[in-house]
């Protein structure tokens, strides 16, 4: 297996049994999902915040992905929720009186909204 990834998800993919297909160059229809998922990073994160750096560039991607692609942003493949709806850090359900309190993600590209402590 190619090592491009790094050797934590080389080492992953391996002990999880995973066999590795390479694709062909420019053949967008044989890796559908990582298609997709550039996609939606395109559209949702890229169109609206320029990168200066590499280094700004990753810290766009933790944030997008950690704060807001699983645990808030829903997707249609899981029945329109977010893949950790069923973790601690996922969306919650809100008591219908609860005072919320929003919590910008992406400077504001985002907001999320938590329940008030008490």
């Amino acid at each position: 297996m190619c090592s491009w990834y790094g050797g934590n998800v080389v080492s992953f993919i391996e002990s999880a049994g995973i066999e590795s297909v390479r694709t062909a160059y420019r053949s967008p229809w044989q890796n559908p999902l990582v298609e997709r998922f550039i996609g939606i990073l395109r559209r949702e994160l890229l169109d609206h915040i320029v990168p200066l750096h590499e280094r700004h560039l990753e810290r766009l991607l933790k944030e997008f992905i950690n704060d807001y692609y699983h645990p808030i942003r829903t997707h249609s493949r899981l029945d329109h929720e977010p893949p950790l709806a069923g973790t601690s850090v996922g969306k919650r359900r809100h008591p219908p009186n609860a005072e919320l309190e929003p919590e910008p993600i992406l400077g504001g590209l985002y907001t999320n909204y938590r329940a008030k402590a008490a």
